[in-house]
């Protein structure tokens, strides 16, 4: 009787899956750095968003059938071009919750970006940025629970272990924060970031959050809104740099982060790095509750990567985000740091007065110069969420120059 051949793989699984962390860091462009780091093939806004469009074409393919259903319901709240009158632009935030048609509409928003959102985690306040002259979208924000460790951050408040574990809880990050088209065109993304500074997202926060028991501590805080904190997810920001009304900051840049992190390891790698943590029961596979440590995923990585056998330490991608921080209080750094007690909320502005101040600073003028957000309609919205090819621009017809006069 003629034996049967058995075929065994050249490889076992984990040989396998390490050639395909290798190939994949390989395929981005990324080269040893020397000292077990990563050297990105550059750092310019480009190609940090080349190395984000694997993850962000993994979101939008789990995401088609949320958008296949809302962008027939939802698109009517992003305007077209035509529909802007940049001298009467006049914001008003929403305060919404989940389960909402809202919620959805920030959802959708968020999937038009190049750089995909963070879901956030602890304490959240998410944000609708109206127009009220046309009851269209200007932009969405979110604001969460910081991380524990941030070196720009805490050296600027100059606070040591003690007073940051006390105080933390009095700071929230920016984790999403920008203008939608064709509003973005306009600088829109600079009249939103001035929007967190101000006293309808301070009340917010302490209508929801001033009473609250921390989740690790177990202890009653009495929180209060001192700082937010906040980061360009391509390095070095034209958006948030040089953001004043008036005199007074809104963001303040404060330094970068040290390039490490996870989000050069899209989701699908990242499913099958927790498979083999798994089938080894490990510990972090399911640990992503919060209190279970100041970010899982990151540790779970890690967990895989040195499993694996990598000696190189593959989250340090060497790509830096500019870190900023706005001021809530305008002592906001004595409090923190425990050199005052009572907080100072001086010059802290509404809504419609910090929107108006941004319109006539940055957006009429942009109106005047650059006409491109006329190009902009809500069909193209589809082109973004569903990964299919832009359209061509639509011509405008031949207008005279337009002339615009400041308000206020």
């Amino acid at each position: 009787m003629k034996k049967k051949s058995v075929v065994v793989s050249a490889f076992t699984e984990e040989a396998k899956l390490k050639r395909k962390v290798r190939t994949h860091l390989r395929k981005l462009g990324f080269v040893n750095a020397g000292g077990g780091s990563l050297k990105p093939p550059s750092t310019s806004k480009e190609t940090i968003r080349t190395l984000h469009q694997e993850q962000r074409k993994a979101i939008l393919r789990k995401q088609r059938t949320f958008v296949r259903d809302a962008l027939p319901r939802l698109s009517k709240y992003f305007a077209n071009g035509n529909e802007i009158d940049p001298t009467k632009i006049s914001p008003r935030v929403e305060l919404i919750a989940a389960g909402t048609w809202q919620s959805e509409l920030f959802r959708l928003a968020s999937l038009s970006w190049s750089v995909p959102v963070s879901e956030g985690f602890g304490r959240r306040l998410r944000y609708l940025v109206w127009d009220q002259y046309n009851n269209k979208l200007i932009g969405i924000m979110a604001l969460g629970d910081p991380v524990f460790n941030l070196r720009a951050r805490d050296q600027r408040i100059g606070w040591n272990a003690k007073d940051r574990g006390k105080n933390l809880v009095n700071i929230l990050d920016a984790y999403v924060l920008g203008a939608v088209p064709p509003y973005n065109f306009l600088l829109g993304g600079k009249l939103v970031a001035c929007l967190v500074r101000t006293k309808e997202i301070r009340d917010n926060f302490q209508e929801k959050y001033s009473n609250t028991r921390g989740i690790i501590s177990k202890r009653k805080k009495a929180a209060r809104l001192l700082m937010v904190t906040t980061s360009s997810s391509l390095g070095r920001s034209s958006i948030y740099n040089r953001l004043k009304l008036e005199g007074q900051p809104y963001l303040q840049p404060i330094g970068y982060t040290q390039g490490f992190g996870h989000f050069h390891i899209p989701n699908t790698l990242f499913t099958e790095l927790r498979d083999y943590l798994r089938k080894k029961r490990h510990k972090y596979v399911d640990g992503h509750s919060f209190g279970k440590g100041p970010n899982w995923k990151l540790r779970t990585i890690r967990a895989a990567f040195d499993s694996l056998g990598f000696k190189a330490d593959l989250l340090k991608h060497g790509i830096g985000r500019e870190v900023f921080a706005c001021d809530i209080a305008s002592n906001a750094k004595n409090v923190l740091s425990g050199k005052a007690k009572r907080a100072t909320y001086k010059n802290l502005k509404t809504v419609a007065e910090v929107g108006a101040l941004a319109r006539d600073r940055w957006m009429v003028s942009r109106a005047i110069h650059r006409r491109e957000y006329l190009k902009w309609t809500r069909d193209q919205l589809e082109a973004l969420v569903l990964l299919q090819r832009s359209r061509p621009d639509a011509e405008i017809p031949a207008q005279p120059p337009i002339r615009l006069q400041r308000t206020g």
